[in-house]
């Protein structure tokens, strides 16, 4: 929960998702945020312009007078009001001091690639990783001088700190970039047991690691990775927080100095969120609850008739972690429900794989997740293609692997579908 104004009790993240960031007095009393469709902002006068901007860029917070500056709006390129509202939204579900919001995630984990790694550094990742990002770092980044180390195993310690040392011996570790639960076997990553080494690695090269953490699988609802220790959120605002498959857009939240560089990369780049999209985000924000523990609900169902099926040979679904196991402790600790995105293996290969999905008609064939309507893919002939083969299966993304996201239908149609489908396998 976070703090309200007035002295009330602090707030429930639901509550948050409907009104944070928006004060209708501020807007003509419009119940609901109005889409601010203009790209550049009038000022009062030229004094005014220069304080506008020694705010902007500098952070100057008075002006020659000594007064306090009240910062307006320039361009829409460096921000506006539908942007900033997102961000304070945001901010406020992933309990940062501040968010800058993109035009897609992958615009969001780019921008903060760059802003953080220089040649000559060195970033450990999780391994797998959404695919997108294995190629920024795999090509583009190795592209730039940056070296690049994947740890399989990042429940594992010794792992992690062998995969840390590695990387350390080519260059400064700046970077532990983690993806938890990881695009598409749901597999978890210890964000706390991260934090950790990275501690210990502030002794070693002067400085700690910083360490991201891509949310999207869970979103703000369902897990919090700055409560154990992540510096910066990433979310695909595409998926669940969109919520409608009708949008792109991403995010990044974290203290404010540290998001105040990546909004300065952003300015340069162009690679904001504009207004539209970010009012559609505001709008998709306020049912994020409810779709998402309807999604839950279904998703639960859906993966238990799986798990029973004699042509299933596994199901990567989190409410079936075993007890005791290292995986189980981390679920327990950090997440506050499986989500209703996840993985399962067919017996069998990519034929019977593409057999399946061909009997599917109400349970679309697509990639992207998070929506309202249930989507399902082959990962390594779509979502994954780009990724080399071996990348992709010591991740875990085998030639009978599908991906599922389970919207909000009701769950008998759905599971009905996938036992007729599961006859011609």
């Amino acid at each position: 929960m976070a703090s309200a104004d007035g002295g009330r009790a602090p707030l429930h993240k639901e509550t948050l998702a409907v009104g944070a960031g928006y004060e209708p007095s501020q807007a003509w009393g419009a119940a609901k945020p109005p889409m601010v469709l203009t790209s550049t902002y009038l000022f009062p006068s030229a004094q005014k312009a220069k304080d506008f901007h020694r705010a902007f860029f500098d952070g100057a917070t008075h002006d020659v007078a000594g007064a306090l500056i009240d910062p307006g709006f320039i361009y829409s390129r460096l921000s506006h009001p539908n942007l900033a509202m997102v961000e304070t939204r945001m901010a406020a579900l992933d309990e940062a001091e501040d968010c800058a919001a993109f035009a897609s995630g992958m615009a969001t984990i780019s921008t903060l690639a760059l802003t953080l790694l220089r040649p000559g550094d060195s970033v450990v990742h999780t391994q797998p990783i959404y695919s997108a990002a294995d190629l920024l770092l795999n090509q583009v980044l190795t592209g730039l001088g940056v070296y690049v180390e994947p740890v399989a195993s990042p429940l594992d310690a010794d792992a992690i700190r062998a995969a840390a040392a590695v990387a350390a011996a080519k260059g400064p570790l700046r970077l532990f970039m983690l993806e938890s639960p990881a695009n598409p076997t749901s597999g978890l990553v210890d964000i706390a047991l991260f934090r950790r080494i990275a501690e210990e690695m502030a002794g070693d090269q002067g400085e700690r690691p910083l360490i991201s953490v891509d949310n999207t699988f869970l979103g703000p609802l369902l897990q919090r990775p700055a409560s154990h220790g992540a510096d910066l959120t990433v979310t695909s605002l595409t998926k669940y927080c969109g919520g409608h498959s009708d949008l792109l857009a991403g995010s990044v939240s974290g203290p404010k100095a540290l998001v105040a560089k990546v909004k300065a990369l952003r300015t340069i780049m162009g690679n904001h969120m504009e207004p539209f999209t970010a009012w559609l985000m505001l709008r998709s924000l306020e049912s994020l609850s409810v779709r998402q523990a309807r999604a839950c609900t279904n998703a639960a169902a859906v993966a238990q008739a799986l798990r029973v099926h004699p042509k299933v040979a596994s199901v990567n679904y989190l409410g079936f972690l075993q007890e005791g196991t290292p995986a189980r402790a981390v679920y327990d600790r950090q997440c506050a429900g499986a989500g209703s995105t996840f993985s399962f293996t067919l017996e069998g290969g990519e034929a019977e794989a593409f057999r399946f999905l061909d009997q599917l008609s109400l349970i679309k064939l697509a990639v992207s997740l998070g929506g309202s309507e249930t989507l399902i893919c082959h990962p390594a002939t779509t979502t994954h293609y780009a990724v080399p083969p071996s990348r992709r299966e010591a991740g875990g993304i085998l030639e009978a692997t599908l991906r599922l996201s389970v919207g909000i239908e009701h769950p008998d149609d759905l599971i009905a579908e996938i036992l007729r489908a599961l006859e011609a396998v």
